[in-house]
Order: C-alpha cells, then structure tokens, then sequence
C-alpha cells in the first residue's frame, strides 16, 4: 500500500496544530510534520521497510537547522560527515511535539497481538536539538491498540489502519 496519506493532532491544551503528510516517494516513505506551537517543520526519510533513513529539522531557517542521516550500516552521522557514536544502536527517531514517530517503529517491526519489543530512538529536542538514545517498549495489546514505556512512563493509546496514533491522552488529540 503505497498511497499517501495524512493526519491532523492538536496537542492537549490546544497550544498547537499538527499537520502530517506521509507518501511514497523515490522507493520509500517520505514524512513531513508542520507543528505549530513550537513552530517546527521537519521532514523523515524511511526505506520502504520504514527504516529511518534522514532526519531534517526547520526552526526558523530555509535550511535545516538539524540534519541527520543513517547509512547503510545503521551508523548515524550529521551533514558534515560527523558520525555520532553516541547514537550507535538507534534504530528509531522520537520526536516529543508528534505523535508521529511511534508509527515508524510499529510499521517496521509489525508486531502481532500480545507481542511485545524493546526499541532505541534518537530522541532529538526541538528547542536545544540535543539527539540522546532513548529505549522504549512497544506492546501490541489489540489490534489497533498499543502501549508504549518509556523513561518511567506509560502511555496506552489506538490506531487507524495504517498504525497511526488517535488520541495520546494528555498529550495529543487527532482532528483528522
């Protein structure tokens, strides 16, 4: 299934919008976020598997104000060729203004009802853009329903049919 498609969340307390379009592009999937509130732009680059595979970030510039990119071997590096060591076993993005990056990993690893899986994701900070691994476990509860754990927290939520997220309670709410 490779149309595109879309989704809508206002966060919480409605201090921001979210508009997502995610399509088929050049052999893979291609995701960009407008995020109002804090005011970003970015643009995710995954394999047609939903492996990430380059990360851009716009604040307030025409050009990226973070770029990062995984290679062939899962090594993450910067736009200068950096490569960033302390990202090694990362196969994941996490954003905290979308709920957007959970699909990436619910997508790649396509987990059947009652399994469960521990994941790391470059976490990056939108403000700072700072980029800590971060774990997370994924259990798939139904089947549109997840739960998610993360740094002491947990967090249950549901669906559509492309494993997008509807609501994250206190966090996100889907308009569309």
């Amino acid at each position: 299934m490779t149309e595109p498609f879309g989704a809508r969340w206002s966060s919480w307390d409605d201090a921001g919008i979210e508009d997502l379009t995610v399509r088929w592009d050049n052999g893979g999937w291609t995701a960009e976020g407008e995020v109002g509130g804090v005011d970003v732009h970015y643009v995710i680059r995954m394999s047609e598997f939903w492996e990430v595979r380059q990360f851009l970030l716009f604040r307030d510039m025409q050009e990226p104000d973070l770029w990062l990119a995984r290679d062939r071997f899962g090594r993450w590096g910067e736009v200068n060729g950096a490569i960033r060591a302390d990202l090694a076993g990362c196969e994941d993005l996490s954003l905290a203004c979308t709920p957007f990056t959970h699909t990436i990993p619910l997508r790649r690893l396509g987990l059947a009802i009652g399994a469960d899986v521990a994941v790391t994701a470059a976490h990056v900070d939108v403000e700072t853009l700072g980029v800590v691994p971060v774990r997370r476990h994924y259990t798939r509860l139904g089947e549109h329903r997840w739960r998610v754990e993360s740094d002491g927290a947990t967090e249950e939520w549901d669906t559509d049919e492309r494993w997008v997220a509807h609501d994250l309670p206190g966090r996100f709410r889907r308009l569309g």
